[in-house]
């Protein structure tokens, strides 16, 4: 037997916590006091286990086991980005459908949440005692920037070494950087179009998007055969206030926009096809000519890639356009070697032809950790231990805690690769047997932070 399993005896409870921590809507970019809520949710359950806890600011804090100098964490947050729309079950319940676990941060990030809790108890109720003190960190704004972290650690201790559980397995070793920029004007100056609107979040790919048209009869018809032809779903509604289309697309987190279909950039070109880009609008005609459908960034000038994480990527999370607001949010993750200051400034130069301000929202610097690095060793340890196979390392596009711990840490699990969670997507789940390996992986890999020896 080994330690990890001895997370199995607290599978009732741990699914019962998840499910409360699921009820609580806290979505960060619109309810932070949800959120901070979440945050103290769980500190609460660290308390009645009798660990020492510690709330900075209400949007971050820590559970601790331990004495010692030495300091190690796992790092996971309890914010969420919003449900959206076409849910098979109710979001904010842990639902058991077909030996899967559903609920908006099953996967991202609250089943991982708990579980590293539960980690410490199990720690506790062994009567191992660390040689170093063993944290977990929460957050409470992950998916809003992770500025969260940036408070935390500037009044907190940062660990030699830890890891979040906040991708995927084998071992994230490399993380691109993330630019998240607003690109705007003054005011909308399209006549045609009115309004615009797509998205919730700038790291996802909007599933739908909604536009208001001022057009005849005849444009109209003209658009929907358009429509027709071209991939997504579209629906028209004649309004008093004119032609109303939603877009219809494929959601996906903003790391792998290729696999999403994105609502906003598809009835944005339809309607520069149909109607011609002047009458949209500046923002529009810099979305359908400096980006179109591409998620590479090669219209932008800004296409790149290296051999350690791979291409660059852009995405159109989210467009506002109407009479108080002409916006557009862009996500931009950017290879390892690359430099992120040429990336900003070629597209505020591209946005400056169409009259248009770029403004820098959140940049988050790229990580990279060499295989040879001790935590690394660790967790390659504790996913063999408990799976029998080796643990390989990759790097991603996503943007998770282990980045502000100063090249000191690695994402690692919970998801595995031939299990599509619909991360960022409506109905977000995971096999219900791979999240308990999941489980068991996490226990193991804490138990050798805490055993390892830091000399």
């Amino acid at each position: 037997m080994y330690f990890g399993e001895k997370i199995l005896n607290y599978k009732d409870e741990i699914l019962h916590d998840i499910d409360e921590l699921i009820q609580i809507r806290s979505v960060s970019s619109s309810d932070q006091q949800a959120a901070s809520q979440a945050l103290e949710y769980i500190l609460g359950r660290a308390e009645q286990m009798g660990f020492e806890t510690k709330n900075v600011s209400g949007v971050a804090g820590h559970a601790q086991f331990g004495e010692g100098e030495g300091l190690a964490a796992v790092l996971a947050h309890v914010d969420v980005v919003p449900a959206g729309d076409g849910w098979s079950v109710d979001p904010y319940r842990l639902t058991e459908k077909d030996g899967r676990l559903y609920g908006r941060g099953i996967v991202d990030d609250k089943g991982s949440a708990v579980v590293a809790l539960y980690c410490l108890k199990a720690l506790k109720d062994s009567g191992i005692q660390p040689n170093k003190r063993i944290r977990v960190i929460f957050g409470a704004a992950e998916e809003i920037g992770m500025n969260d972290m940036q408070t935390y650690f500037s009044s907190e201790e940062m660990p030699q070494m830890g890891f979040t559980p906040d991708s995927e397995y084998g071992i994230c070793n490399c993380e691109k950087g993330i630019l998240q920029l607003e690109i705007s004007s003054a005011s909308h100056d399209g006549t045609t179009l009115t309004e615009f609107h797509a998205g919730n979040a700038v790291n996802a790919v909007p599933s739908k998007a909604y536009a208001l048209i001022d057009c005849t009869e005849n444009e109209d018809h003209q658009l929907r055969r358009f429509a027709d032809a071209k991939p997504g779903e579209y629906d028209f509604l004649y309004t008093m206030d004119g032609l109303q289309i939603v877009a219809k697309g494929k959601a996906a987190h903003a790391s792998t926009p290729e696999q999403g279909l994105n609502s906003a950039t598809h009835l944005i070109r339809i309607l520069a096809a149909n109607f011609g880009q002047f009458v949209l609008g500046g923002l529009c005609s810099f979305v359908d000519d400096a980006i179109g459908l591409e998620t590479d960034g090669t219209s932008l000038g800004i296409a790149c890639s290296d051999k350690e994480s791979g291409a660059l990527t852009v995405n159109v999370g989210r467009v506002d356009i109407d009479e108080t607001i002409s916006r557009v949010l862009i996500d931009i993750r950017y290879p390892v070697t690359a430099d992120s200051s040429e990336i900003f400034n070629k597209v505020s130069q591209r946005a400056s032809y169409d009259g248009l301000r770029t403004k820098l929202k959140s940049h988050e610097h790229p990580l990279y950790l060499d295989e040879s690095t001790p935590v690394i060793s660790i967790l390659k340890n504790a996913y063999k231990t408990v799976t029998g196979e080796e643990c390989a390392l990759y790097s991603t596009g996503g943007g998770t805690y282990a980045r502000t711990l100063n090249n000191r840490g690695v994402a690692f699990g919970p998801s595995f690769k031939d299990d599509d969670c619909h991360i960022h997507d409506v109905d977000e789940s995971i096999d219900k047997e791979k999240f308990l390996l999941h489980a068991q992986i996490c226990l193991e890999a804490v138990y050798g932070l805490a055993t390892h020896n830091n000399s």
